[in-house]
């Protein structure tokens, strides 16, 4: 075998240009393949983080402003959500709907204060239905429940900053904190996956916020998931809300500034699906590239054959049999691939390391994150080529088994 290798890597030193060129169409081929799969599966975690913050499965239903004439109205009128409306999206989804809220929100924010301590910090009146939607992770104590909405008790969730900037590493929970001058008690801590801005928030119960801030019933929106319905059913009810919303609040159907459904699951499927079909054509073109490598692996191996027609007559001369041949003719191939093969594979993989660690995950906005190419699939791809680099080497293995031992001696 040793002796088999010293005679491969001679040939290969007797024509370092070619080999060189020829290995790097293969190293560049699984280059690309590996560089084109991280920056598809980045492009893929980035979609899942734009859809971090909320449930994939959720649907968003927020009242807008009228931009079109309908039923003797001018455009521009305000549309406003009360607690009927909510009755009635919850009516309308029916079982379709796992977890249901509606929200108020307090973008001004209100001081909040412990003791000594005080900032502002933004309310949120919301349903129990809100913590799945919201992906919400409670830390301590628990969320809002049925019992705080119906007996508007005064209690409150507060994210981790709060519970930082306020009681100074003492827990929160079951003490009395002034929200806006009215006392609430801590009965929860949590964290959000979204912006910081998420986590600085007050959770309120929503029929509490509502009283205490003179927010009569009135909403801003309603959410709520859909559990394992498929595409389809939430382009249904997608549809049965806004002509109920139509009807009850007399504006266009097809007004979609009127109201604003956000349905996150087409979204992100849409998305998705796009995204799939680009990974698609990046293992097209790397794979092609790929073949691309392994066609100069056939050609330059039909070259070798071609100036060593003399060495391989004498070799049969000798008593090498044809299956000796075409042994020294695949070796070569699969020696040339491996070698610049896992170059290309070692290279790619690095550039891929180098993008994940430059670009920072979990970033706000981010469209690309973490960029990585599985182990099994890189070594599959490094086998494949392998493979295909010695079947490329049949065709002119065959040749050189089919040399005629005196035509070779007699050739120039």
């Amino acid at each position: 075998m040793i002796e088999r290798l010293g005679e491969i890597w001679s040939n290969i030193r007797t024509n370092k240009l070619r080999t060189v060129l020829t290995g790097f169409a293969v190293a560049w081929g699984i280059f690309m393949l590996v560089l084109l799969l991280g920056v598809g599966t980045g492009l893929q975690n980035g979609t899942r983080e734009q859809f971090k913050d909320d449930a994939i499965n959720s649907i968003w239903v927020i009242p807008g402003q009228t931009s079109m004439t309908y039923n003797g109205t001018q455009p521009g009128r305000r549309i406003q959500f009360r607690d009927k409306d909510f009755d009635i999206i919850t009516n309308e989804v029916g079982s379709e709907a796992d977890h249901l809220s509606a929200r108020v929100d307090d973008w001004q924010g209100r001081i909040v204060t412990y003791g000594s301590k005080s900032s502002t910090y933004r309310l949120r009146g919301v349903h129990p239905g809100h913590q799945y939607v919201e992906k919400t992770i409670m830390m301590k104590g628990r969320f809002v429940n049925d019992a705080d909405i119906s007996r508007r008790r005064k209690v409150c969730v507060i994210g981790e900053p709060v519970e930082t900037e306020l009681f100074n590493g003492e827990s929160a929970l079951g003490k009395w904190v002034s929200v806006g001058g009215v006392p609430f008690r801590v009965v929860g801590v949590f964290v959000d996956e979204g912006s910081e801005g998420e986590n600085a928030t007050v959770y309120l119960p929503i029929k509490t916020m509502q009283l205490a801030y003179g927010y009569s019933d009135k909403i801003d929106r309603a959410m709520f998931t859909v559990g394992d319905a498929d595409l389809a059913s939430t382009e249904r009810i997608e549809a049965r809300l806004r002509e109920r919303m139509a009807a009850r609040h007399n504006f266009s159907p097809e007004d979609e500034r009127a109201l604003h459904i956000r349905n996150n699951f087409k979204e992100f499927k849409r998305i998705y699906d796009v995204l799939g079909l680009m990974k698609s054509f990046f293992w097209l073109i790397g794979v092609l590239t790929i073949f691309a490598g392994i066609i100069g692996v056939s050609n330059i191996m039909l070259i070798t054959v071609e100036e060593r027609t003399k060495e391989i007559g004498i070799r049969k001369s000798l008593g090498a049999t044809p299956r000796s041949i075409v042994s020294m003719i695949v070796q070569e191939a699969v020696l040339i691939t491996l070698f610049f093969g896992y170059f290309g594979l070692f290279f790619g993989v690095l550039i891929i390391e180098l993008l994940a660690k430059a670009i920072p995950s979990g970033a706000d906005g981010a469209v690309f994150a973490n960029p990585t190419v599985d182990f099994q699939t890189a070594v599959t791809a490094l086998v494949v080529l392998v493979i295909a680099g010695a079947l490329a080497a049949l065709i002119p293995a065959g040749r050189a088994a089919r040399i005629r031992p005196v035509e070779a001696l007699s050739a120039d």
